[in-house]
């Protein structure tokens, strides 16, 4: 699914480095020209990556500024197509070769082992130019004024074709995952950004995968914490993140449906999935009370009449299945008039969803580094022996 669908998995990403100051946009439409996807259909290449525009994958033409560049947003999708040969065909072929190699080299009891490579390179370029490509679409979402970008994908292959298609393309910028710590260095109030650096060992110019280990006791306690509340509290919270909500507005946030929990044992990793309607989570306690961790839970968020789901992974703080409020598209309105009203009203309901789920881990940062937090981890303790 795609940035416009109303289901998307989300990776977010700051956008950090050193860019053109003058000409920027052009310079923009230079690169996703330059690095343009191109077919594969008529060969026997077996991959071919590049960037399409965001509303047709056949597109690669970049021509239309407003195909790809709307007010502060760069948007365009990563094409990636692939050939797959299944193996059982490639041992039949190769089979065959060598069969016919012994009979007209009758001296021979196998096939030499450069020959036979010669025969796998053979057998493999035939079968390619008989296999179609399967297209894989990704969308990617730009904000040049925050330089932040969301990718349509939690795929660890396809994370970093586009980190290494990015940096190849935009010369001087990279993309940085906005892991958990990022997170919350971005959201936490001035007032407590002390103290929450104060809980890692990590500066914030330290590699990110150091990072990522030392932060990773956010996702845990967040979505933990965030479990307690759902059942000790009547789930209101306020906005506090800037974003297209309006500060102040209600909104709700719970945990339910689906939990995943893992843990270390005798025989390796250990995982514990809990689905369904959660009443009083009792067995996500007892997984809890023998030592795992929570690592991915379901969230829902309301505003109003509008509703907010996602599946929090908590190593990373990605968002799968991350479905919002439907878009209503106007019947009478133009091809392109409706594709732009989509578009930004698709964007809105996204970025507000991530405004609630800002607001809910700063809420939870506010608590977890205030002076009150020891009187709350009894709490969440006593409720965790109890429940």
């Amino acid at each position: 699914m795609g940035l416009l669908s109303n289901t998307v998995s989300l990776t977010a990403f700051d956008v950090v480095g050193a860019a053109p100051q003058q000409d920027f946009m052009p310079w923009i439409e230079a690169q996703l020209k330059q690095h343009a996807f191109s077919s594969i259909e008529h060969s026997s290449e077996e991959l071919s990556l590049g960037w399409v525009e965001l509303d047709d994958f056949q597109a690669r033409d970049f021509i239309e500024p407003g195909a790809w560049w709307r007010e502060n947003y760069v948007t365009f999708s990563l094409r990636r197509d692939q050939r797959r040969l299944p193996a059982a065909l490639v041992k039949g072929e190769l089979k065959r070769e060598q069969d016919k190699f012994l009979a007209q080299n009758p001296t021979f009891q196998r096939v030499p082992k450069n020959e036979n490579e010669e025969l796998k390179e053979l057998v493999r370029t035939r079968l390619l130019t008989r296999v179609l490509p399967s297209p894989t679409v990704l969308d990617v979402l730009w904000d040049t004024q925050k330089n932040q970008l969301l990718f349509a994908s939690a795929s660890k292959r396809s994370i970093d074709d586009l980190v290494d298609l990015f940096s190849k393309s935009f010369t001087g910028l990279r993309l940085v995952v906005k892991h958990p710590v990022a997170r919350a260095r971005s959201v936490v109030p001035d007032a407590i950004a002390e103290a929450l650096d104060a809980t890692l060992t990590t500066a914030a110019d330290a590699p990110v995968t150091q990072q990522i280990e030392q932060g990773s006791w956010l996702g845990h306690e967040f979505l933990m914490w965030l479990m307690y509340q759902t059942t000790n509290s009547d789930s209101a919270y306020r906005v506090e993140c800037p974003g297209p909500a309006a500060a102040g507005e209600p909104f709700r946030a719970w945990l339910d449906e689906r939990m995943v929990l893992g843990g270390s044992g005798s025989e390796g990793v250990q995982k514990v999935t809990v689905s369904g309607p959660q009443d009083s989570f009792d067995e996500v306690c007892v997984a809890l009370r023998q030592g795992k961790q929570m690592s991915e839970a379901t969230i829902y968020l309301d505003k109003y009449e509008h509703q907010w789901r996602m599946t929090l992974k908590g190593e990373l703080f990605q968002f799968g299945s991350f479905k919002c409020p439907a878009v209503k598209i106007d019947k009478s309105a133009a091809v392109e008039d409706e594709q732009q009203a989509v578009f930004y009203e698709r964007i809105h309901v996204l970025e507000e969803g991530l405004q609630l789920f800002d607001t809910l881990l700063r809420i939870f940062l506010q608590h977890r580094l205030g002076s009150e937090w020891e009187n709350i981890a009894v709490s969440m303790r006593k409720w965790l022996d109890e429940c």
